[in-house]
């Protein structure tokens, strides 16, 4: 599977060091950056950029998945989900890894590298990876009326303020 991963500088080791994991593991890798340590680097380009290669892929028909990291994971999250077709989740737990996928069908996580080990980071990765999207029909209707208020800013049947 193709992953697009991006950070700042907050996440620059763990990125280097899941890079290397993913790769062992069969993945291709495309980093989005930084390259660099900048102390004083600013992540909305760079996970920007992350999030619009896998809806790019994913709409050519490329299996691909996106992780991004940050201090916290937050800004990097909505720097994300400014992309048409991203659904980036919060990760910080087990659980919130894999209910991103089954769920949301997440394409791409956040996670806080200030927030977790290199360790934690890495199971979080692997158990969004592995999980499917379950399909129900409940959950796609969600992820469908998202995606028309994304480009509407309306849902069928439902009134937005």
């Amino acid at each position: 599977m193709r992953i697009h991963i991006a950070t700042d500088h907050a996440g620059l080791d763990f990125s280097k060091d899941l890079q290397a994991h993913l790769a062992a593991n069969g993945h291709q890798v495309i980093d989005h950056g930084p390259k660099t340590l900048d102390p004083v680097d600013d992540y909305p380009s760079f996970c920007i950029n992350a999030a619009r290669a896998v809806v790019r892929d994913q709409e050519a028909g490329i299996t691909c998945l996106g992780v991004i990291f940050g201090g916290s994971g937050n800004g990097e999250q909505m720097a994300a989900n400014k992309v048409t077709g991203a659904r980036a989740a919060l990760v910080w737990s087990h659980a919130t890894a894999l209910l991103a996928r089954q769920h949301n069908d997440a394409n791409l996580i956040s996670i806080g590298a200030r927030q977790h080990t290199v360790e934690e980071a890495t199971a979080f990765i692997d158990a969004f990876i592995a999980e499917p999207f379950s399909g129900d029909e409940r959950h796609v209707r969600r992820i469908s009326q998202i995606a028309e208020y994304e480009r509407t800013h309306l849902i069928t049947g439902r009134e937005i303020d």
